[in-house]
């Protein structure tokens, strides 16, 4: 049995795919991304690849007394993403939490712990022999050490990334890098109805 798993930095992901909508000219607000088919978007680029888990991460949202409306949005938003995915055999991870910050006069969102959740658990599935090869969707250069830490334990790391914008040091720091292409992408998308 292959002990093959894809990591995805859920937020990260997220991101990105709105980053190729608005290169591609399409509003994100016509998308349902709660809907987005990850199975249909994965299936080509990692056709060779025999994977035995995928894990999606995520920050654990709250309401924020000043963004009441919006937060609760986002939090069935989140609930939305979580039914789909898991009904697509990915394991829904909330790891770390994400936080308002005063910036002037404007409340931003900030996510923490996501990325020190997926390093952990690179290390540990390594440093426990529970995966050969690992499959890593994001942009974040934060997992460099992580991805660095698994080479050198003989743990094949593959850099999922978007064509739209990759990440030049996980493409450099990993043993191969596999890009998404904007037409996969979209793809993938639902239109909302």
């Amino acid at each position: 049995m292959s002990k093959s798993i894809l990591f995805i930095d859920g937020e990260n992901f997220l991101h990105k795919v709105e980053e190729v909508l608005k290169q591609e000219g399409i509003d994100k607000y016509s998308i349902d991304l709660g809907v987005i088919d990850l199975n249909k978007l994965f299936k080509e680029p990692l056709k060779s690849f025999d994977i035995s888990r995928k894990i999606f991460y995520v920050s654990r949202l709250h309401v924020h007394p000043e963004t009441k409306k919006k937060s609760l949005e986002l939090i069935k938003f989140q609930r939305k993403l979580r039914n789909n995915l898991v009904k697509q055999g990915y394991e829904f991870v909330i790891a770390g939490n994400v936080r308002a910050q005063k910036v002037g006069n404007k409340i931003v969102f900030r996510e923490k712990g996501v990325d020190v959740k997926i390093a952990v658990d690179l290390v540990a599935f390594a440093c426990d022999k529970k995966m050969d090869s690992a499959t890593l969707c994001s942009s974040d250069s934060d997992l460099q050490p992580a991805v660095a830490e698994l080479k050198d334990r003989g743990v094949e790391i593959v850099y999922v990334g978007f064509e739209t914008n990759p990440n030049k040091g996980l493409s450099y720091t990993t043993n191969r890098t596999i890009l998404l292409r904007n037409p996969e992408v979209i793809e993938a998308c639902s239109k909302v109805s």
